[in-house]
C-alpha cells in the first residue's frame, strides 16, 4: 500500500496533465523548452500552455490563466517571474493543481525579502496540500510517461534510454551535467529531479519516492545539505529494507565548499565526517567524484553482487595486475592467493604464467582462447572468489578480439551466474555492449574497476546488515544545567549519566585536602577547580604524584596562589584533589553540535593520534554499545586498544558503554549542550574498566 508521501508527490513524478505557466512560442525560453520537450519527446498527456497574451503556443491552444483550462492539472510548470510568481502559485491552489514545478528564481537564494517569498510559498504548499518543487529547480522528468518537465538543453542532444535508475539532485545545473554523464555511459533512467530551494519538496522526499517506487531499483543523488533529518534518515532506512542501493556524492567538505553549499540552496551543510557516519549506517556508498558515481550506478544497474570480498583478477598484463591488487588494497579488498595444486596445474598450462593471484595469462592465450576460459574457471571453482576482475586493454576497438573474449567468458557466465565478472576495457561502444548484454562490466580504468567492485561487496555486506536501532533514552538521564559547570561538577554529571570516573573530593583549605588525600590513598593529584579556568595546567593549576599530607597542604597553596595571580577575577570553587591514575590506553570522548544532525558524539585516541593525526570517528547520538563497538574499531590506532607491543587488551566493552552512555547524554540535552569533552579517558585491561580523569561540559549559550 503506498504511503501518503507516495500518494502526494505521485502527480508531480508520474503527470497525467501539464500545464505551463508562462509558456514560451520560443523553444529556447525557459517557458519554451518544456513545451517543445513534452510536444517532440511524446508526452502521453494533456499539455496546457498558459500563456494570456496568445491564442496558440508552438502549434497548441493556448489558456490565458490556470483557471480557464477545464479539466484537472496534475502539475503546473512555473516559468514566470518572481513578482507574480505568489499569485500564479494562489491561482494554482485554488484550480486544485496537484504540484508545481517553480524555475522561477529570486527567492531565498537571493535576499531577505526572497527568504519571506518562499516561506510564503511553503505555507501555500502546505495550506492546499499541493506540493511545491523548487523555486530556483531546473525542474523534473519521468522517462515512462515521456514527461519533460524541465528547461534543460541536455536532452536536446540526447534522450537517455529508459530505465530502473532514480536521480536526484540538489543542483539543477550538476543534475544536468551528471544526466548527461549517466546517458553518455548508457544507463537507462526513469526519473531525474532537481529540487532547487526545497520550499516543500525536499531531497530527502524524492529518494523516498524513489524507494518505495516499483520501477526503481537504483537512487543517485548529488547533495549539498540537510533539512530535515529525519526525513532522510526514513528516506535510507526504507530504501535499506527493500535492498535498494542509494549512491551518494556530498559536496561542502570544506570550509569554503560548505559556505558556498549554504549560499547556493539555503540550507545547512554539516560536518564532512558526519556525514560520512550517517550514509555508512545507512548502507549508502559515498562516492567521491562524479566520474565514481557513474561508475557505481552503472555497476548497480547490472544488479549483481559479490557476497564477500574475495577478489580475484586475471589478466593479460603483469603491470595492470598489480596496478590492479594495488587498488584492491587501498580499499581492503581480500585478494587471497589461489591454492598452491591450482597454481600448479595453470603453470602446467601456461609455463610463463603468473598464477597466484593476479593471474597472468600472458599472450599465450591468442594460441588458443580456451586458455581463458580455463584460468577463469580455475579462479571461481578452486579459488572461490566471490567477484573477477580483469584486464583486456582495447581489446573492445576489435570486433575479432570482441567476439573471441566473449566466446571463451561465455561458458564462465553461464556456470557462475551470480559472481560480477568485471574487464577494464575500451573500444567501440558496439563491443562493449556485447558484452553488457552478457552481465559484463566494463571500465576503462583499471583501478576504477576494482574500485566498483569493492562498491557491490560493501553494498552487498551492508544489505546484510540491520540497521542499528536507536537506545531509548531513560528518564534517569541527568538534565545539563545552563550555566557554566567546573570540573568537580562536570564530572559527578558524567558519573551519573553511566561515564564512570576516579575517587576525588572538592577541598576548601589545606587541611581538608590532606585528610582527602590520606582516605583517598596516595598518589594523588590535585587541580584547580573554577567555571573560569578551562586550561588548569598552563597556570601551574595542576599537581601530580602527590604522596604525602604535607605535599598535599603544600601543593594546595601554591595552586591557589598561582591561580590567583594568573586569573585574578576568576571564580575559585576549591581545589580537587583525586587519586592519581596510571597504565591504561588514553583516549578522548566528546560530543557537539552539528548544524544538520544534531548533537555528534567523537572517539579517539589520546594524545597525538587525536590532535595531530585526526585519527578520530563520529556518530550521530543516540546510539547503543554494539555501534559504539564499531565506532572504536573504526580508528586506525584501533590496534593499540587490541594489546599492542605485547600490552594486555583494552577493556574495549567498557569503553564502548561509556561511548554509548553519552551519547544518550547528548541526545537528552540536545536543545541545552553545546559540547563535551572527556580527556583522557584512561581505559584499562580488560575486565578493569575505564575511567574519565577530566571532563568539560559547556552548555548551549543564552
Amino acid at each position: 500500500m503506498a504511503t501518503d508521501l507516495y500518494k502526494s508527490l505521485k502527480p508531480l513524478f508520474r503527470p497525467k496533465s501539464i500545464a505551463i505557466l508562462g509558456a514560451s512560442e520560443q523553444p529556447g525560453r525557459i517557458g519554451g523548452r518544456p513545451v517543445q520537450l513534452l510536444k517532440d519527446f511524446g508526452f502521453k498527456g494533456n499539455i496546457y500552455p498558459v500563456n494570456p497574451n496568445r491564442e496558440t503556443v508552438q502549434g497548441l491552444q493556448a489558456y490565458p490563466s490556470i483557471d480557464a483550462i477545464k479539466g484537472g492539472v496534475d502539475q503546473a510548470i512555473m516559468a514566470v517571474p518572481a513578482k507574480i510568481a505568489l499569485d500564479v502559485a494562489e491561482q494554482c491552489a485554488a484550480k486544485g493543481v496537484k504540484s508545481i514545478v517553480a524555475f522561477t528564481s529570486g527567492f531565498a537564494e537571493m535576499s531577505s525579502e526572497g527568504d519571506a517569498a518562499q516561506q510564503r510559498l511553503s505555507e501555500i504548499a502546505k495550506e492546499s496540500g499541493m506540493r511545491i518543487l523548487g523555486p530556483n529547480c531546473l525542474g523534473i522528468f519521468s522517462g515512462p510517461d515521456c514527461a519533460w518537465s524541465t528547461f534543460s538543453s541536455s536532452i536536446l542532444h540526447g534522450r537517455p534510454k529508459e530505465g530502473r535508475m532514480g536521480v536526484v539532485s540538489q543542483s539543477g545545473a550538476f543534475g544536468a551535467h551528471f544526466f548527461v554523464l549517466l546517458r553518455e555511459r548508457g544507463l537507462g533512467f526513469n526519473y531525474w529531479a532537481t529540487t532547487g530551494n526545497e520550499c516543500d519538496v525536499e531531497f530527502a522526499d524524492c529518494v523516498r519516492f524513489m524507494a518505495e517506487d516499483d520501477s526503481t531499483d537504483v537512487i543517485l543523488g548529488y547533495m549539498e545539505g540537510c533539512r530535515d533529518v529525519d526525513k532522510l534518515y526514513d528516506a535510507f532506512e526504507f530504501a535499506h529494507s527493500k535492498g535498494k542501493p542509494i549512491v551518494m556524492m556530498k559536496v561542502g567538505n570544506s570550509e569554503i565548499g560548505a559556505h558556498a553549499a549554504a549560499s547556493h540552496t539555503a540550507s545547512l551543510a554539516g560536518s564532512n565526517e558526519v556525514y560520512d557516519s550517517v550514509f555508512k549506517r545507512f548502507n549508502v556508498y559515498r562516492a567521491r567524484t562524479a566520474r565514481e558515481l557513474v561508475d557505481i550506478g552503472y555497476a548497480c544497474s547490472f544488479g549483481q553482487y559479490p557476497k564477500g570480498d574475495r577478489l580475484g583478477i586475471v589478466t593479460v598484463s603483469g603491470g595492470a595486475g598489480v596496478l590492479m591488487a594495488d587498488a584492491a588494497a587501498d580499499v581492503d579488498f581480500n585478494v587471497a592467493p589461489m591454492p598452491q595444486k591450482t597454481q600448479k596445474m595453470l603453470k602446467e598450462l601456461i609455463p610463463f604464467a603468473g598464477t597466484r593471484n593476479p593471474v597472468d595469462t600472458t599472450a599465450m592465450f591468442y594460441n588458443d582462447w580456451s586458455l581463458l576460459t580455463k584460468n577463469f574457471d580455475a579462479m571461481l571453482t578452486d579459488g572461490n572468489y566471490d567477484s573477477i576482475a580483469s584486464f583486456f586493454t582495447s581489446f573492445a576497438f576489435s570486433d575479432d578480439l570482441t567476439d573471441s573474449l566473449m566466446e571463451a567468458i561465455r561458458p564462465i557466465r553461464k556456470k557462475f551466474p551470480d559472481r560480477p565478472m568485471a574487464l577494464s576495457i575500451f573500444g567501440n561502444a558496439h563491443n562493449i555492449q556485447k558484452l553488457e548484454k552478457e552481465g559484463i562490466l566494463a571500465f576503462e580504468d583499471p583501478a576504477e574497476t576494482i574500485w566498483a567492485l569493492n562498491a557491490l561487496a560493501s553494498l552487498h555486506a551492508g544489505f546484510k546488515k540491520k540497521i542499528p536501532a536507536r537506545p531509548k533514552i531513560p528518564a534517569a538521564t541527568p538534565k545539563v544545567p545552563t550555566k557554566a559547570l567546573h570540573e568537580y561538577e562536570a564530572k559527578r554529571l558524567m558519573k551519573k549519566a553511566g561515564i564512570p570516573t576516579g575517587r576525588e573530593s572538592l577541598v576548601k583549605s589545606p587541611a581538608d585536602a590532606a585528610k582527602a588525600a590520606a582516605r583517598i590513598g596516595f598518589p594523588v593529584v590535585m587541580k584547580i577547580v573554577s567555571p573560569d579556568i578551562l586550561h588548569k595546567t598552563e597556570i601551574g593549576g595542576v599537581v601530580l604524584n602527590l604522596n604525602s599530607q604535607s605535599a598535599v597542604r603544600k601543593a594546595f597553596n601554591d595552586i591557589m596562589a598561582n591561580a590567583k595571580k594568573a586569573e585574578p577575577d576568576a571564580r575559585i570553587d576549591g581545589v580537587l584533589v583525586a587519586k592519581m591514575i596510571g597504565g591504561g590506553v588514553e583516549t578522548i570522548l566528546g560530543t557537539f553540535r552539528d548544524p544538520a544532525f544534531g548533537p555528534v558524539v567523537m572517539f579517539g585516541l589520546g594524545g597525538i593520534f587525536a590532535e595531530a593525526l585526526k585519527d578520530v570517528t563520529f556518530r550521530v547520538a543516540p546510539f547503543g554499545v554494539k555501534e559504539a563497538t564499531e565506532m572504536i574499531r573504526e580508528i586506525k590506532g584501533y590496534t593499540i586498544l587490541q594489546g599492542a607491543r605485547g600490552a594486555p587488551p583494552a577493556d574495549v566493552p567498557a569503553l564502548a558503554k561509556a561511548l554509548s552512555n553519552l551519547s544518550i547524554l547528548a541526545a537528552a540535552n540536545a536543545d541545552t549542550l553545546e559540547s563535551v569533552d572527556v580527556n583522557p579517558f584512561v581505559v584499562h585491561p580488560k575486565g578493569k574498566g575505564a575511567v574519565a580523569l577530566d571532563a568539560l561540559i559547556v552548555p548551549v549559550k543564552s
